[in-house]
């Protein structure tokens, strides 16, 4: 569906200008002649943004403006005159943007983009805390067509409740949650789901927790122990790190994938079991059995039906969204005094970052915010870790911290090329004396 923007200027000529190169562009463009039909229009139609001229017959733009910001409205102001104090009182107001008429087409639309695409980041937001979307279900993974497709095999391997997955992907992308989501949508639900990290365990140990041991199977074996493949019968057994399995135990596994049976550790009789097994790594298989510290036959055995899941960078802002907005549901179960929702600013340097320990860095960055945040209603920028209020760049790559100064010397040296240099023309257009101008110029320096 197409952004939509409100123009809201008494000039025709303005409204059809910049109306049609906004369609063009592929918005749904409306306008309105005057401040009290736009606000009629606005609460109707709801649009991403507002562009709206600061002169306007009756009810003037400045009361616009904040009418429109106390209804939640994204606005970009539009004026013919220059006039710093303005300016800082519209940012003060909550503009999102004010720019000098004749504006800059492109400059104009560049910046309603950057506006369009924080509203919607934030209508999604909200659409999802509404909805009170089960965070655990495969819609919680997002909304492209890439998590969609994922969440359709979900569904599917749920129900092919005898099918060996394997999970793949970098460290922290979800795995172990999507092996539980697997288990959760199929007919095994009811039954025992059972994880175990294959890495870091030696070989006897990693024997006796997957298989069990008898007596005596070894010095410490002081009585026979079920182990997890009996503990998860008839359910589900998740095996992470199944890259990092010792070579010794890679055949045993393969003998209960083929025949649903296997020995204690020190045995001698056979147990048989129905277990549905899931396997994940953060390694290439491939590779493994090509340097032969993996087995060809398991890999293939394990590999009946793989599934990777992308990294956090790699996924579209909406679905890091859609996650972000399920790991503060899942959260606030176990903190319900943190907040309930997140500032836009949040919002926005959430999506951005680019999470290189993926969601389990999310899970930890969250998790710290919502104990800082405990007693506010929404979690700001304060209760991010310093890295985040650090790096402005990382949530509003548009900021850049200004003195008026500053901001009236970048204004003048727009205007001035905006002008070709013509000092006149630039003098009348901002409002002061020619004489004025020229003093300015000294004085910031500017060679335009």
């Amino acid at each position: 569906m197409a952004d939509s923007v409100l123009l809201i200027d008494d000039d025709v000529d303005v409204l059809r200008s910049i109306g049609n190169y906004f369609e063009k562009l592929g918005y749904e463009v409306t306008r309105e002649l005057s401040g009290e039909a736009g606000l009629a229009t606005f609460d109707r139609i709801r649009p991403e943004v507002v562009i709206l001229d600061l002169a306007l017959p009756g009810m003037d733009g400045m009361e616009v403006l904040e009418t429109l910001r106390e209804r939640g409205a994204a606005v970009i102001l539009l004026t013919g005159q220059s006039d710093i104090a303005t300016a800082v009182r519209a940012m003060q107001l909550g503009a999102e943007n004010f720019l000098t008429k004749p504006v800059d087409m492109a400059h104009l639309a560049a910046a309603t983009a950057r506006v369009a695409d924080k509203v919607r980041l934030r209508r999604v937001n909200q659409t999802l805390l509404e909805q009170g979307t089960d965070e655990r279900g495969p819609e919680s993974l997002g909304e492209s067509g890439q998590m969609q497709e994922i969440a359709h095999q979900i569904g599917l391997l749920g129900q092919s409740e005898r099918t060996t997955v394997l999970l793949t992907g970098e460290s922290g992308t979800g795995k172990g949650w999507v092996a539980r989501m697997i288990h959760d949508v199929g007919p095994r639900s009811k039954e025992p789901f059972v994880e175990v990290n294959c890495a870091g365990l030696n070989s006897t140990f990693l024997d006796s927790e997957l298989f069990g041991h008898d007596k005596g199977a070894y010095t410490d074996a002081k009585e026979r122990k079920q182990g997890l493949f009996e503990i998860a019968d008839r359910g589900t057994i998740f095996l992470d790190e199944i890259g990092d399995l010792v070579p010794e135990l890679q055949p045993k596994l393969l003998k209960v994938l083929e025949t649903k049976t296997f020995r204690r550790l020190g045995g001698t009789r056979e147990t048989t079991v129905d277990v549905r097994l899931i396997a994940a790594t953060n390694r290439n298989l491939h590779d493994a059995v090509e340097q032969g510290r993996f087995r060809e036959d398991l890999y293939y055995r394990l590999s009946v039906m793989p599934l990777h899941l992308p990294a956090v960078r790699d996924r579209t802002r909406e679905d890091r969204l859609a996650l972000i907005t399920r790991i503060v549901a899942d959260l606030r179960r176990e903190l319900p005094d943190g907040p309930s929702t997140l500032t836009a600013e949040v919002l926005d340097r959430l999506v951005q970052y680019p999470w290189p320990g993926n969601v389990r860095e999310m899970r930890n960055v969250l998790e710290r915010g919502l104990i800082l945040g405990r007693g506010a209603h929404a979690l700001s920028v304060e209760h991010l870790p310093g890295e985040f209020r650090a790096r402005p760049g990382v949530g509003d790559r548009r900021h850049t911290p200004l003195s008026l100064e500053d901001l009236e010397r970048q204004h003048i040296d727009r205007t001035l090329k905006h002008h070709a240099g013509n000092r006149t023309r630039s003098a009348q257009e901002l409002g002061i004396s020619r004489a004025t101008l020229i003093n300015k110029i000294k004085r910031y320096g500017i060679t335009s």
